[in-house]
């Protein structure tokens, strides 16, 4: 038996990674992949989530639902506070791939100085990420949660630069002056580096979303 899940993607390179890092914990998983870089595109060039953005993620999602998936996986951090809003309308489970990185980031955090340090390559992941991190340190006492973009790491991946897009976010990982950084988008691990303060989505929040999804079981609930 298997268990349908989805994966609602922005960046299409991260399809075959998080399909790896899925089937790798989970052989039981049937992946249904959703990428549509559209829908960044368009949060970017507006500063933020819009009408339309949401229209489609509603779309996206139901069908997800409809093709059978009992939960959905988000590996977008820009929109992923959308994401979760508009699953709530259409009745399905959903994971933001940076959840777990957050909830990390403040336990960690809560055990050292209390600084953490949010980077981002695109403005519009900032604020969803920020407060995902602030969520997850309600309670706990007082942080000092920071957000920067590095300049030019967006700009580089899309003219196909990675190397200088990973150098930028090395740099500024350097430079950060915090306990914890956050790198907040799931593209950007591969600039992490060794410093044992980064803390990335991609991993995390696969094993989160693998440990959500119920075992499969035949329908009498007796192994064949």
């Amino acid at each position: 038996m298997t268990a349908r899940v989805g994966v609602l993607h922005t960046v299409p390179a991260l399809v075959p990674v998080f399909h790896g890092l899925l089937t790798a914990r989970r052989g039981d998983l049937d992946i249904v992949h959703v990428a549509d870089p559209s829908l960044l595109a368009r949060a970017v060039a507006a500063g933020g989530v819009t009408d339309d953005v949401t229209r489609d993620l509603r779309g996206h999602l139901a069908g997800l639902r409809d093709a059978g998936a009992s939960s959905v996986l988000v590996t977008c951090s820009s929109i992923g506070e959308a994401a979760a809003a508009a699953a709530a309308t259409v009745g399905l489970p959903v994971v933001r791939v940076d959840a777990a990185m957050a909830a990390e980031a403040v336990t960690r955090a809560a055990a050292g100085g209390r600084a953490i340090l949010v980077l981002a390559t695109l403005s519009a992941t900032l604020g969803p990420t920020r407060r995902l991190v602030e969520a997850a340190a309600a309670g706990r006492g007082s942080f000092d949660i920071a957000a920067e973009v590095v300049a030019g790491a967006a700009d580089a991946r899309s003219a196909g630069d990675q190397e200088r897009h990973d150098r930028l976010i090395a740099d500024a990982v350097t430079a950060g002056d915090a306990d914890v950084i956050v790198l907040a988008q799931a593209s950007m691990a591969t600039g992490a580096g060794e410093d044992p303060r980064v803390l990335t989505s991609p991993e995390s929040g696969a094993a989160a979303f693998a440990a959500s999804v119920p075992d499969a079981s035949p329908p009498d609930g007796h192994a064949h």
